[in-house]
């Protein structure tokens, strides 16, 4: 166990989830300890962030009191046994409201856990809460009609992004020590870029997607291109969390049913690393491309290979336009009544063929490399502002929606991602990294970011918490 693990409630509330089980179950503190600790972080923090929306004390508490019955019966429910964790307000759970900051659904009450709260329960972990997301999960900043505005823990004056706001905020200030994102346009990676946490993108259905924005009438409309994927705030976290995650569950029919790999063991020297400070047409902010250029001197005496690599020949701008038609096109077929009418069943399919072709040219590129660096962002966290205000990106302003320019790529073409904390802007704002890897490559991926453990510093909290 890491040698700072803790002893004390006072330590429990920035220990990763690996440590809190840990002492949880070689009984060093209990899980009415931890779980209060966090509610404790939850009463002097939340007001001043609103990250958790809903909490639910009694039905928490109880669950802890069992968790420490059952380990004085030498009972372990799971890896998670006693964990207390917050859950983003998108994921179905059974007596817990579930939102998705819809006003339609402001007191939707799922019957069941959808999987990803099913499976964390069976985990043993203890469900304390949810986190607020935008309207449908549809913005780069986290406010909604029923819950407000989800400020950041760098600076309450700035977004902590979107759509896994509330869960990024959350983590970042102690106030949970885990959890779980959703990411169709960069929403896990944006938000673990703004807050200074870690966040894994799986490669598209590797994760079900069962019981994600529950209530809705008819069919699902996103069946494409959105993954669900861990937060946390270390390596060693997102891959427990990961392996308890992923796989078949039943019922999401697309998720293939192979086995999940265990983490893999990599050294840096056999891994090749392409870099790409920036990607063409899409502006970076300076000091982000520094910060790639920084690590990848760093990593290049380590690795067999770190060079500025060619991408793909893909027009990025038309690739973004493409993966936003292709989302609009899939929504419109199951909620008719917008402005433009549904796409036609070749629309779609030349849109689906299109997305092929940018998947075909990413493996290409995988197989002569690794991995990708590239950044998360072309900002860091900026200020609250109206939705569709153009953004600042050094001496110039750039469209709102820029700002998943550098990871909606991945969900276009469904290659797993990962976003790791690095250095800090001069205002003192998280600068995270990305790695990107070949689709079904997340033990390779999170290996190789684990390696990095000694390159890149850990997760800092924020100041004043």
């Amino acid at each position: 166990m890491n040698a700072k693990a803790p002893t004390a409630t006072g330590d429990a509330v920035f220990s990763s989830t690996t440590e809190l089980a840990g002492v949880i179950r070689a009984g060093h503190l209990s899980a009415r300890e931890v779980l209060n600790a966090h509610l404790t972080q939850i009463a002097s923090h939340n007001s001043a962030l609103n990250a958790v929306i809903t909490l639910d004390v009694e039905r928490a508490s109880e669950r802890a009191r069992e968790a420490d019955d059952a380990l004085t019966r030498g009972e372990i429910w799971g890896p998670l046994h006693g964990v207390p964790f917050t859950l983003k307000d998108a994921h179905a759970t059974a007596g817990m409201r579930t939102t998705t900051g819809f006003p339609p659904l402001a007191n939707y009450v799922p019957q069941e856990d959808g999987t990803v709260a099913a499976r964390l329960k069976a985990a043993g972990g203890i469900l304390i809460g949810k986190t607020n997301v935008p309207v449908m999960l549809a913005d780069f900043q986290t406010t909604n009609p029923i819950f407000g505005r989800t400020n950041n823990p760098w600076d309450t004056a700035r977004t902590p992004g979107g759509s896994s706001g509330g869960a990024a905020a959350a983590l970042a200030s102690g106030m949970t020590p885990f959890e779980i994102g959703t990411d169709l346009s960069a929403s896990i990676r944006l938000p673990a870029h703004f807050c200074g946490v870690f966040g894994l993108k799986p490669t598209e259905r590797r994760v079900p997607l069962t019981g994600l924005v529950p209530g809705l009438p008819g069919p699902r409309p996103l069946r494409i291109m959105s993954s669900i994927g861990p937060m946390a705030r270390s390596v060693e976290d997102l891959a427990l969390l990961y392996a308890i995650i992923a796989g078949p569950d039943g019922y999401d029919t697309e998720v293939p049913p192979v086995a999940v790999e265990e983490p893999a063991r990599i050294d840096l020297k056999d891994v090749r690393i392409a870099v790409a400070p920036g990607f063409p047409s899409i502006p970076v902010a300076a000091e982000i491309r520094a910060a790639i250029s920084q690590l990848a001197q760093r990593l290049s005496p380590l690795c067999r290979a770190v060079d500025e690599a060619a991408l793909p020949a893909l027009d990025f701008n038309q690739e973004l336009v493409s993966a936003g038609a292709l989302v609009g096109m899939a929504i419109a077929a199951v909620q008719p009544g917008g402005q433009e009418p549904p796409a036609t069943l070749t629309q779609y399919l030349e849109a689906l063929d299109r997305r092929d072709q940018s998947i075909v040219a990413w493996e290409q590129f995988f197989d002569r490399w690794d991995l990708l660096l590239c950044p998360p962002a072309p900002m860091t966290a900026f200020p609250h502002c109206e939705p569709g205000t153009p953004l600042r990106v050094g001496e110039q302003d750039v469209a709102y929606w820029t700002v998943s320019a550098c990871g909606a790529p991945f969900n276009y073409s469904g290659h797993p991602a990962i976003v790791l904390p690095f250095t800090q802007d001069r205002d003192g704002l998280p600068i995270g990294i990305q790695l990107v890897g070949k689709r079904w490559g997340e033990s390779r991926l999170l290996a190789v970011a684990a390696a990095l453990a000694d390159v890149i510093d850990p997760f800092q909290r924020p100041p004043g918490y």
